[in-house]
């Protein structure tokens, strides 16, 4: 009897902007003819994913493409209530240009993770409004609001499990291929020593200039010889390192077959306006990792 091809699965993780490099893993997968058949996201993970798992990834990437800082700002509506960032504004408009299908209907199956914010469970989100599980896997603690979905208040997915592999194996995956933005984190600089006399916008600290209520006037500490960093900065830094360790212990446990692994260390939080350099770093590591994969698959 001939052997069935496995099943493959792809499990992509969480990063904030740096998300958008699972575009260019996406793309170079399927010009390769590796198409997987199930697909798993954390957080910004779960946004690329349930795009690709509809048949939407063009107009995601189109999109992507499109952005600008400006337009960035535009989609956030800033509040204290929860987080700094409702997240309607960015949801509507997500609803409003991508088609939001029930999970159980996508083309390929799809699973988002987020974590339940009184618990601390970990949640497998794989039905209903596909919308609705990616704003509740990337509801970042601190900067969006906490989503409420049947009943539960819901958090950012990278907190419990920011590489979704074992979601992948649990909805039948034979051979998984992950992609893990944050390898490289730990020990960047931080931005205020890196930019020049006439900061970009594209720094975290611009969002928090912008924030109500004065809040962006808030210094990080006294003055000093050596500049303190600002409270975003350090906030983002600190999630980096947290989503660096929980990779690293989940990934020991749970392996991945394949694990792709784009060079994503100057790419800031919110830097969502730098789509295209994003996916070329995501199509290099791809590609170079893409002997490995066939070798798995018994592919020429």
């Amino acid at each position: 009897m001939p052997r069935l091809p496995p099943t493959i699965g792809l499990a992509l993780g969480s990063g904030s902007a740096r998300g958008w490099s699972h575009i260019g893993v996406i793309r170079v997968l399927e010009e390769a003819g590796i198409s997987p058949d199930i697909v798993c996201g954390t957080s910004i993970g779960s946004l690329v994913g349930a795009a690709y798992a509809g048949g939407q990834l063009e107009p995601m990437e189109a999109w992507v493409r499109s952005l600008t800082w400006q337009s960035v700002v535009g989609l956030l509506d800033f509040t204290v209530n929860g987080g700094l960032i409702a997240g309607e504004k960015l949801f509507s408009f997500i609803r409003t240009h991508f088609n939001d299908q029930d999970i159980a209907t996508l083309p390929k199956p799809f699973g988002a993770i987020a974590t339940e914010l009184v618990t601390g469970r970990e949640v497998w989100l794989r039905e209903g409004s596909m919308v609705a599980a990616v704003r509740a896997s990337a509801a970042l603690p601190g900067l969006f609001t906490p989503a409420q979905l049947d009943g539960r208040l819901l958090v950012d997915g990278a907190l419990v499990n920011p590489v979704p592999v074992s979601l992948c194996r649990a909805m039948g995956a034979d051979v998984v291929i992950a992609v893990d933005l944050n390898s490289d984190l730990i020990g960047r600089r931080f931005e205020a020593e890196e930019a020049p006399a006439e900061p970009p916008p594209s720094r975290f600290s611009a969002v928090w200039e912008k924030l109500p209520l004065g809040l962006g006037q808030l210094k990080s500490g006294p003055s000093s010889s050596t500049e303190m960093p600002s409270i975003f900065d350090v906030l983002s830094i600190s999630l980096n390192i947290m989503q660096v360790r929980i990779t690293r212990s989940r990934l020991a446990g749970e392996p991945a077959d394949v694990l792709i692994r784009p060079r994503l260390a100057k790419f800031a939080l919110m830097d969502y306006h730098r789509a295209a350099q994003a996916i070329e770093e995501g199509e290099r590591a791809a590609r170079s990792m893409l002997p490995e994969i066939n070798d798995l698959l018994g592919r020429p």
